[in-house]
């Protein structure tokens, strides 16, 4: 029975020649450029909505639009008439009565816009995903198992926004004035496993296919797997980050490195139900990411120190890479602590986070797929 190969792993079939007809190798019209291009243009978006969703968050905009109207939400409020029924809507929920009560129709105004905005650039996102790949597939450039990747990257960006509704109907009932903790993680989470296979995606562009099967021939296992459990290990402290912010669990212990003058609050287990805590404590949950936090650099090392014993130059530079990334992620994670989190170290941070996780996906790529150095110094 054959064994399955994972969709971030394959190539092509041991013995069997690379799909040449319709291939992105032959890539009518320079099919595989095009198309790496237009990934990298939607990778950047994602980051941009990253980035977006959490200033939508810092600003407490995100419960400004109380309705989930995929199509008819791409226009805004256009007549006085209609803002004042968007604001009644908004006055309903209880974000407005515990912790906006009395807030004015221009202050209403300042939030529905970061959210408009947010929804807006999901839609654009999906526009360019659908005109591509229409014009892709149209005009022959898919290669041959490629259909099915590229359909991924769709149907991701399609659950991506049936969670974000989710995640903000948590917070429109009830005594909730944001949205649920662990929805925002989930969605948060599915951000970073777009982005993973987007730039697996663009990493795999980067090379032609008789090139990526004879660097899989110098595949360093060992490295391979420590990338690998690097990059799981970066995405539960991507998910911790989320109920970190969340909760704003990291504006309520600001020394370092102990929280308030000791190592671990005792007040982290107060909440009933127990397990409410590890979603809703700001103790135990801040606690949390900072332990993970810790384990993970010392992860980072650990495959550091591996990496530069590997035989090729470019997966040594990239695991040193890796490195400095994390090292400086670490610093922004304690600066932003200690300083309260203002919005722009925050914001620095999560920044970091992605560019520590394609530093992290390379470092895993490169592992399988090494750039061979000839003694002459020529690339393979």
């Amino acid at each position: 029975m054959a064994k399955t190969r994972s969709i971030f792993e394959e190539v092509a079939t041991p013995g069997r020649a690379a799909p040449v007809a319709g291939g992105i190798d032959r890539g009518r019209g320079g099919g595989r450029g095009a198309i790496r291009i237009w990934l990298m243009v939607l990778f950047a978006l994602v980051v941009l909505m990253i980035a977006v969703g959490g200033l939508t968050r810092l600003t407490g905009s995100g419960l400004s639009i109380t309705e989930w109207r995929p199509v008819t939400g791409a226009i805004p409020p256009l007549s006085e008439a209609r803002w004042q029924e968007e604001f009644e809507l908004y006055r309903q929920i209880p974000q407005y009565e515990l912790l906006n009560y009395g807030m004015s129709l221009e202050e209403f105004k300042f939030i529905y816009w970061w959210e408009w905005g947010h929804r807006q650039l999901g839609r654009v996102m999906g526009l360019i995903w659908g005109v591509g790949f229409v014009f892709f597939w149209a005009t022959g450039r898919i290669p041959t198992g490629w259909t099915r990747r590229l359909l991924l990257i769709g149907a991701l960006g399609g659950l991506q926004g049936a969670i974000g509704w989710w995640m903000v109907a948590s917070g429109l009932s009830g005594d909730m004035t944001r949205v649920a903790s662990y929805r925002l993680a989930t969605h948060l989470g599915l951000a970073f496993v777009i982005l993973g296979f987007i730039a697996w995606y663009v990493f795999l562009l980067g090379r032609s296919e008789t090139q990526l099967l004879q660097a899989r021939r110098a595949r360093e296992g060992r490295l391979f797997s420590l990338g690998t459990g690097l990059m799981h290990f970066a995405f539960l402290q991507i998910l911790l980050g989320a109920l970190v912010a969340g909760i704003d669990a990291g504006r309520s212990y600001t020394d370092w490195p102990l929280m308030h003058g000791v190592f671990f609050p005792p007040e982290s287990f107060d909440l009933r139900p127990l397990w409410s805590n590890f979603f809703e404590n700001p103790a135990l949950v801040q606690f949390m990411h900072r332990m993970a936090g810790y384990l993970l650099f010392a992860f980072g090392i650990v495959a550091f120190l591996r990496g530069r014993r590997s035989a090729h130059g470019e997966t040594r530079a990239a695991f040193t890479l890796m490195l400095a990334v994390m090292v400086l992620q670490v610093v922004l994670g304690i600066l932003t602590v200690m300083a309260g989190a203002p919005w722009q170290l925050a914001i620095l941070h999560q920044f970091t986070a992605v560019l520590l996780w394609v530093m992290i996906l390379r470092v895993r790529f490169l592992a399988q797929y090494p750039i061979v150095t000839s003694i002459r110094g020529a690339k393979a």
